[in-house]
């Protein structure tokens, strides 16, 4: 048998949750494919022992974060979503995959591949929400939880898909540190503030005054980010017919071109995404026939909200509560890496200090809407918002000595893009002292070998801005 699924115990939902506006467009950008977060994780254990004590770490870690034990409704006569809540974990299933299976997904993969990256990517597109009208009446998993069978050794590859309306960069990387609590046997339910979890969307937690916004100045906004974004410059497309899917390339500095990179940014009082932005947009730029001319790029930051809202929220509160602020950069040839990150970041936080991040959330998630339902309104049909996606900060991996505790070898978390987003989405992780970056990118409009080299040219401009000074 391929496949066999282990079950936790069972419950009632209780009464469902409307979700807000932001939720309610991620909903609609993952059923395009826009979306789907995905944890994966290299351990040595064998499937069955691993898949034994995964079902039981779930379980509690549902019961701790009620939200993830969720499920998503879908209402045909209103088209929208709720969360229908519950008291204790719902039945969940880990599947798992035997070698066989595990190999024949290997071999689909890109040949320079390692088995993590083929399995991430193989999640990246495994779309269970892709079909709204399709959704049961008992509601659609918010999570789901797949075991590989390592192909060449004993371990095993643990896959964690989530949808992203119950599952920001935040909530992914807390997931990841309370899953390794759990199976290090250091979990505890203590200090773990999450009162109200999963209760309120992002909008309904902004600080009074901070979205105060004219219906007047609503419609210049938008009519400012739509004219704007058909004026942006994109990578060439490659192939703006065929069905899409999301692929993965890194990006993976040295440890000592790293240090020099965090103190440029620390000397001019700039973070990691004002350079990375730069990279990319001078990279892009480079492979463009006519260089003399002034193009323009997007850029996208998404900030965590949590520390700002009313009331202020922990890093281990669950949900989706970042927010995105949309810059365009004009440029032209030879620009200096760091003269165009600081540029890059200095709008960045003067949009934040304006409160952009709160005043045009719902500007931008209507262009998204609109985007979604007409793919005409974007070049060529390809639905690209902005050139790059950025965080506002990067994650700080500090868990090199309990992975190893428990037999992690290596992990990778990103989300999918190949509905409505970016050409690139830069995942971004200080590990180890090396910058550690997961590239995502809708292929085929844009194919492996054409990403590769942007992130190869991206790596080219960081290292010559820290040693060529």
């Amino acid at each position: 048998m391929a496949a066999a699924t282990i079950h936790s115990s069972e419950t009632q939902a209780c009464p469902a949750r409307s979700l807000g506006n932001t939720e309610q467009n991620w909903c609609r950008a993952v059923a395009s494919g826009t979306g789907i977060t995905v944890l994966a994780l290299q351990m040595a254990t064998p499937p069955p022992q691993i898949a034994a004590s995964l079902a039981d770490i779930l379980q509690r870690l549902q019961t701790r974060h009620p939200l993830l034990a969720a499920k998503l409704h879908y209402n045909r006569a209103t088209k929208a979503f709720s969360f229908l809540q519950t008291p204790a974990p719902p039945p969940h299933a880990v599947k798992l995959h035997d070698a066989p299976t595990t190999a024949r997904i290997l071999g689909a993969a890109a040949a320079d591949s390692s088995p993590l990256q083929a399995v991430l990517e193989h999640e990246l597109n495994t779309n269970s929400w892709s079909h709204p009208g399709s959704f049961p009446c008992s509601g659609a998993e918010v999570l789901h939880v797949a075991v590989y069978a390592a192909t060449a050794a004993p371990g095993s590859i643990v896959a964690l898909r989530f949808h992203t309306s119950v599952c920001d960069r935040a909530t992914a990387v807390s997931v990841l540190r309370e899953l390794m609590e759990m199976v290090g046997g250091s979990g505890t339910e203590k200090g773990i503030s999450n009162e109200g979890e999963g209760k309120m969307g992002i909008e309904s937690l902004i600080p009074a005054g901070k979205a105060k916004k004219t219906l007047w100045a609503h419609g210049l906004d938008t009519l400012g980010y739509s004219v704007n974004s058909l004026r942006l410059t994109n990578l060439t497309f490659q192939n703006t017919k065929m069905p899409r899917r999301s692929e993965v390339v890194k990006l993976q500095i040295a440890s000592k071109h790293s240090a020099l990179i965090l103190e440029g940014c620390k000397s001019r009082g700039i973070k990691v995404c004002g350079v990375l932005a730069a990279a990319a947009i001078i990279a892009a730029n480079s492979t463009k026939l006519r260089t003399s001319d002034t193009k323009k790029y997007g850029v996208v930051t998404l900030t965590d909200c949590r520390g700002v809202l009313q009331p202020p929220l922990s890093p281990r509160h669950y949900g989706f509560y970042h927010s995105a602020i949309l810059n365009i950069h004009k440029v032209k040839v030879a620009e200096n890496v760091w003269d165009l990150a600081k540029t890059c970041y200095t709008d960045f936080a003067d949009y934040k200090k304006c409160n952009k991040h709160f005043s045009d959330m719902a500007d931008l998630n209507f262009l998204m809407s609109k985007a979604i339902d007409n793919p005409a309104l974007t070049a060529s049909s390809s639905l690209r918002t902005s050139l790059v996606t950025v965080f506002e900060d990067p994650v700080m991996d500090d868990s090199l000595e309990m992975q190893r505790s428990i037999g992690a070898e290596d992990f990778v978390g990103c989300a999918s893009v190949h509905g409505v987003g970016p050409s690139l989405a830069i995942f971004d992780t200080i590990r180890d002292g090396r910058l550690d970056c997961t590239c995502v990118y809708p292929a085929p409009l844009h194919s492996r070998e054409q990403m590769s080299e942007l992130v190869e040219r991206m790596s080219k401009v960081l290292i010559n801005g820290v040693t060529h000074i």
